[in-house]
């Protein structure tokens, strides 16, 4: 089996001086770099358009939150107020955290959320704007994509969501849009006070990722490599807290071979999991993508049955969660769990208005 290609300490020496160090804004370098991948957004924010975007767009195949939770794929808005910055380096993610410049931000110099949000929908269409001419696309669903305002917005782009501090202030102008129909906050669990304190503002977003893919804190050093010594505690107390957070809530593993796959790992998910009130388990197989190329190999790479089968294996160490949809083509098995209060497919910003009430598919 393929290790993992990376010098763990000089990368943690680079991440502790950005979080001491650093302006929070793209320097000319950076901001070359990063405008070659995304649109870029004022000082620190970025919009992108999906591979499963473009490829809905042209009649193909929809992201696997179509399937499981009703998004518009072609009218989704893929962003971040916190691109190049992340506490955390990953081995498995593909964006580029060697360009990362530092991990901490202050309310006096970030954008203000109106101007990040106005900034994404007009970078947004400057990205979509060249589908039109292309014969493959679907008319109608570039006309919607391109003129109507985004109906899902994943705040997930890249970097990590609760470094800016107006998150808060973000989701609640998000979700004043009437056609705003969902928001998902998707966070490494490196920042539970500022998870907390969504809840305290009542802006938590339609749903929210919390990453899970160590379960351990030695795998966690490892594989995840948070700057903060005490990243496994801060993560437990993140997934301690989801019971009492009123919105959707789902853990996000990501599955690598060889790695993270074994029994052990198995029942050391379900022993933390079991005592987690979330309402859905995403395990997705890492993808061979962008910068973890350097990292990891293509062995790592899981192919559908064994994402199924561990799903299984897990699904049998866990009391209240039942295997409950798939899609191939994303490599990806869902669990839900039989208690949860929700509706698979979402019908507002707020959590509530997915409670199950008859049938809310769309």
């Amino acid at each position: 089996m393929a290790k993992i290609n990376i010098n763990n300490e000089a990368l943690k020496n680079r991440l502790q001086e950005a979080y001491n160090n650093g302006k929070i804004t793209f320097n000319d370098k950076q901001r070359d770099k990063w405008s070659k991948i995304y649109g870029i957004v004022g000082n620190h924010s970025a919009v992108h358009i999906c591979s499963w975007t473009k490829t809905n767009l042209k009649n193909g195949p929809a992201c696997y939150k179509r399937k499981f939770y009703g998004i518009d794929t072609h009218r989704c808005a893929e962003m971040s107020p916190a691109t190049a910055w992340c506490h955390e380096a990953c081995v498995f993610c593909w964006r580029p955290m060697e360009w990362y410049s530092r991990v901490t931000m202050d309310d006096s110099e970030v954008d203000d959320p109106v101007d990040i949000i106005n900034g994404v929908v007009e970078q947004r269409k400057k990205l979509l704007v060249g589908f039109g001419g292309n014969d493959k696309v679907n008319k109608r669903m570039f006309r919607e994509a391109y003129e109507l305002w985004p109906s899902h917005w994943a705040i997930s782009l890249s970097g990590e969501p609760t470094i800016y501090p107006r998150l808060g202030e973000l989701i609640l102008e998000l979700r004043k849009h009437p056609e705003t129909r969902s928001i998902f906050v998707v966070s490494n669990g490196q920042e539970p006070e500022k998870i907390w304190k969504l809840k305290e503002m009542d802006a938590l977003p339609t749903q929210l990722y919390i990453s899970f893919s160590t379960p351990n804190p030695q795998m966690f050093k490892r594989i995840i490599r948070s700057v903060y010594q005490d990243g496994w505690e801060r993560l437990m107390r993140t997934l301690g807290m989801l019971k009492d957070l009123n919105c959707r809530r789902v853990i996000r593993i990501t599955l690598m071979r060889g790695i993270n796959d074994d029994d052990v790992s198995v029942q050391e998910f379900a022993d933390i999991l079991n005592n987690v009130e979330a309402d859905y388990i995403e395990i997705k197989s890492y993808s061979f993508l962008g910068q973890s190329r350097k990292r990891l190999s293509y062995e790592n790479v899981a192919n559908h049955e064994e994402v199924r089968d561990f799903a299984r294996r897990l699904e049998s160490k866990l009391k209240s969660y039942r295997f409950h949809n798939e899609d191939p083509n994303s490599l990806i098995v869902l669990l839900k769990n039989i208690n949860s209060p929700y509706n698979d497919f979402v019908v507002g910003p707020k959590a509530e208005q997915s409670l199950k009430d008859g049938d809310a598919r769309i």
